[in-house]
Protein backbone atom coordinates (compact mmCIF):
# COMPACT_ATOMS: atom_id res chain seq x y z
CA UNK A 1 0.00 0.00 0.00
CA UNK A 2 0.90 3.74 -0.58
CA UNK A 3 0.53 6.62 2.23
CA UNK A 4 0.35 10.09 0.68
CA UNK A 5 1.40 12.38 3.46
CA UNK A 6 2.73 15.83 4.35
CA UNK A 7 4.69 15.12 7.24
CA UNK A 8 4.38 18.87 8.52
CA UNK A 9 0.22 19.00 8.05
CA UNK A 10 -1.46 17.55 11.50
CA UNK A 11 -3.57 15.54 9.21
CA UNK A 12 -1.08 13.28 7.46
CA UNK A 13 1.00 13.46 11.03
CA UNK A 14 -2.04 12.27 12.44
CA UNK A 15 -1.99 9.09 10.53
CA UNK A 16 2.25 8.64 11.05
CA UNK A 17 1.70 8.40 14.81
CA UNK A 18 -0.86 6.57 14.33
CA UNK A 19 1.39 3.55 12.32
CA UNK A 20 3.99 3.97 14.80
CA UNK A 21 1.96 3.63 18.18
CA UNK A 22 0.71 0.65 16.20
CA UNK A 23 3.95 -1.05 14.97
CA UNK A 24 2.76 -0.74 11.30
CA UNK A 25 5.69 -0.53 8.99
CA UNK A 26 5.79 -1.71 5.32
CA UNK A 27 3.82 1.29 3.65
CA UNK A 28 5.32 3.24 0.57
CA UNK A 29 5.79 6.83 2.21
CA UNK A 30 5.03 9.38 -0.61
CA UNK A 31 5.54 13.00 0.43
CA UNK A 32 3.40 15.75 -1.47
CA UNK A 33 5.05 19.01 -1.10
CA UNK A 34 1.91 21.34 -0.63
CA UNK A 35 3.78 24.48 -0.82
CA UNK A 36 4.39 23.06 -4.20
CA UNK A 37 0.49 22.68 -5.27
CA UNK A 38 1.55 19.05 -5.86
CA UNK A 39 -1.70 17.87 -4.25
CA UNK A 40 -3.77 19.83 -6.89
CA UNK A 41 -1.82 18.36 -9.69
CA UNK A 42 -4.31 16.26 -12.21
CA UNK A 43 -2.27 12.63 -11.44
CA UNK A 44 -3.18 13.60 -7.98
CA UNK A 45 -6.52 14.60 -7.82
CA UNK A 46 -7.14 11.67 -9.41
CA UNK A 47 -6.15 9.72 -6.27
CA UNK A 48 -7.90 12.26 -3.75
CA UNK A 49 -10.65 14.43 -5.69
CA UNK A 50 -10.58 17.09 -2.89
CA UNK A 51 -7.12 17.10 -3.27
CA UNK A 52 -6.09 16.38 0.31
CA UNK A 53 -3.78 14.47 2.50
CA UNK A 54 -3.32 11.52 3.76
CA UNK A 55 -4.28 9.09 1.08
CA UNK A 56 -3.96 5.70 1.40
CA UNK A 57 -4.05 3.83 -2.07
CA UNK A 58 -4.79 -0.18 -1.31
CA UNK A 59 -3.08 -2.78 -3.57
CA UNK A 60 -6.37 -3.19 -5.75
CA UNK A 61 -5.93 0.85 -6.97
CA UNK A 62 -8.61 2.23 -4.67
CA UNK A 63 -8.12 5.29 -2.05
CA UNK A 64 -8.91 5.79 1.14
CA UNK A 65 -8.65 9.77 1.64
CA UNK A 66 -10.32 10.38 5.21
CA UNK A 67 -7.70 10.45 8.15
CA UNK A 68 -9.85 8.63 10.66
CA UNK A 69 -11.29 6.51 7.52
CA UNK A 70 -8.08 5.34 6.67
CA UNK A 71 -7.02 4.50 10.72
CA UNK A 72 -10.26 2.60 10.98
CA UNK A 73 -9.20 0.63 8.17
CA UNK A 74 -5.59 0.03 9.61
CA UNK A 75 -7.22 -0.93 12.82
CA UNK A 76 -8.93 -3.59 11.45
CA UNK A 77 -6.01 -4.87 9.73
CA UNK A 78 -3.89 -4.71 12.65
CA UNK A 79 -6.14 -4.61 15.89
CA UNK A 80 -3.24 -4.52 18.65
CA UNK A 81 -2.45 -2.29 20.55
CA UNK A 82 -6.09 -1.20 20.43
CA UNK A 83 -6.65 2.36 19.95
CA UNK A 84 -10.14 2.95 18.77
CA UNK A 85 -11.80 0.57 21.38
CA UNK A 86 -12.62 -2.85 22.20
CA UNK A 87 -16.43 -2.93 22.55
CA UNK A 88 -19.51 -1.06 21.25
CA UNK A 89 -19.37 1.20 24.26
CA UNK A 90 -15.96 2.22 24.42
CA UNK A 91 -15.62 2.48 20.66
CA UNK A 92 -18.19 4.88 20.64
CA UNK A 93 -17.26 7.39 23.60
CA UNK A 94 -13.43 7.22 21.71
CA UNK A 95 -14.95 8.62 18.75
CA UNK A 96 -17.42 10.67 20.32
CA UNK A 97 -13.85 12.25 22.17
CA UNK A 98 -12.15 11.99 18.71
CA UNK A 99 -14.68 13.73 17.00
CA UNK A 100 -14.65 16.66 19.36
CA UNK A 101 -11.15 17.10 19.08
CA UNK A 102 -11.31 17.28 15.76
CA UNK A 103 -14.13 19.50 15.65
CA UNK A 104 -13.33 21.95 18.01
CA UNK A 105 -10.07 21.94 18.51
CA UNK A 106 -8.10 20.90 15.38
CA UNK A 107 -10.54 22.71 12.78
CA UNK A 108 -10.08 26.01 14.89
CA UNK A 109 -6.72 25.45 14.59
CA UNK A 110 -6.43 25.13 11.16
CA UNK A 111 -8.39 27.78 10.31
CA UNK A 112 -6.50 30.10 12.39
CA UNK A 113 -3.33 29.02 11.09
CA UNK A 114 -3.90 29.68 7.76
CA UNK A 115 -5.58 32.45 7.94
CA UNK A 116 -3.18 34.25 9.69
CA UNK A 117 0.37 32.63 9.15
CA UNK A 118 1.63 34.92 6.33
CA UNK A 119 3.61 31.67 5.58
CA UNK A 120 0.46 29.81 4.39
CA UNK A 121 -0.50 32.35 2.23
CA UNK A 122 -0.33 30.45 -0.75
CA UNK A 123 -2.24 27.47 0.55
CA UNK A 124 -5.19 29.57 1.49
CA UNK A 125 -6.90 31.78 -0.91
CA UNK A 126 -7.80 34.30 -0.31
CA UNK A 127 -6.97 34.97 3.59
CA UNK A 128 -9.31 36.34 6.03
CA UNK A 129 -7.02 37.29 8.96
CA UNK A 130 -9.78 38.40 11.22
CA UNK A 131 -11.87 35.30 11.02
CA UNK A 132 -8.89 33.35 11.84
CA UNK A 133 -8.27 35.06 14.67
CA UNK A 134 -12.02 34.64 15.64
CA UNK A 135 -10.85 31.07 14.82
CA UNK A 136 -7.64 31.16 17.83
CA UNK A 137 -10.42 32.27 20.34
CA UNK A 138 -12.47 29.09 19.82
CA UNK A 139 -9.51 27.14 20.01
CA UNK A 140 -8.90 29.19 23.83
CA UNK A 141 -12.16 27.92 25.00
CA UNK A 142 -12.04 24.63 23.90
CA UNK A 143 -8.90 24.45 25.06
CA UNK A 144 -10.27 25.46 28.62
CA UNK A 145 -13.03 22.66 28.93
CA UNK A 146 -10.10 20.40 27.60
CA UNK A 147 -7.88 20.70 30.60
CA UNK A 148 -10.56 20.87 32.72
CA UNK A 149 -11.08 17.01 31.05
CA UNK A 150 -7.62 16.32 31.69
CA UNK A 151 -7.92 17.23 35.13
CA UNK A 152 -10.72 14.40 35.32
CA UNK A 153 -8.80 11.88 33.80
CA UNK A 154 -5.30 11.21 32.09
CA UNK A 155 -6.16 10.78 28.52
CA UNK A 156 -8.22 12.13 25.79
CA UNK A 157 -10.81 9.53 26.22
CA UNK A 158 -10.43 8.33 29.42
CA UNK A 159 -8.22 6.47 31.19
CA UNK A 160 -6.08 4.88 28.73
CA UNK A 161 -4.33 6.35 25.47
CA UNK A 162 -6.46 6.34 22.07
CA UNK A 163 -6.54 7.23 18.64
CA UNK A 164 -8.22 10.61 20.70
CA UNK A 165 -4.69 11.21 22.08
CA UNK A 166 -3.06 11.58 18.72
CA UNK A 167 -5.47 14.23 17.21
CA UNK A 168 -5.18 16.50 20.22
CA UNK A 169 -1.48 15.58 20.23
CA UNK A 170 -1.33 16.79 16.47
CA UNK A 171 -4.03 20.02 16.85
CA UNK A 172 -1.48 21.16 19.40
CA UNK A 173 1.14 21.47 18.17
CA UNK A 174 -0.23 22.58 14.73
CA UNK A 175 -0.65 25.25 16.97
CA UNK A 176 2.38 26.70 17.96
CA UNK A 177 2.15 28.32 14.81
CA UNK A 178 0.14 30.37 16.16
CA UNK A 179 2.34 31.00 19.05
CA UNK A 180 -0.37 28.90 21.37
CA UNK A 181 1.56 27.42 24.61
CA UNK A 182 -1.45 25.37 26.85
CA UNK A 183 1.37 25.80 30.18
CA UNK A 184 1.29 30.13 28.82
CA UNK A 185 -2.27 30.43 28.60
CA UNK A 186 -2.59 28.63 31.99
CA UNK A 187 -3.74 24.89 31.25
CA UNK A 188 -1.72 23.20 33.27
CA UNK A 189 -3.06 19.71 32.79
CA UNK A 190 -3.81 20.29 29.26
CA UNK A 191 0.62 21.07 28.85
CA UNK A 192 1.24 18.11 31.76
CA UNK A 193 -0.44 15.73 29.09
CA UNK A 194 0.90 17.33 25.77
CA UNK A 195 4.53 16.60 27.51
CA UNK A 196 3.67 13.10 28.53
CA UNK A 197 2.51 13.04 24.97
CA UNK A 198 5.98 14.39 23.98
CA UNK A 199 7.92 11.72 25.17
CA UNK A 200 5.75 8.60 23.42
CA UNK A 201 7.44 7.12 20.21
CA UNK A 202 4.74 8.34 17.47
CA UNK A 203 5.64 11.91 19.09
CA UNK A 204 9.11 11.66 17.00
CA UNK A 205 7.37 11.69 13.63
Amino acid sequence: MRLYVSPRAPSPRRVLMFLVEKGINGLDLVNVDLNAQEHKTAAFRAKSPLARVPALELDDGRVLTETRAICTYLEGLHPEPNLMGIDPTERAFIEMADRRIEWYFLLPVGHCVRHTHPGLAALEQPQFPEFGRSQGEKLRETAAWLDRELQQHAWIAGERFTIADITAFCALEFARLMRFNAGEQGFSALQDWRDRMAQRPGART
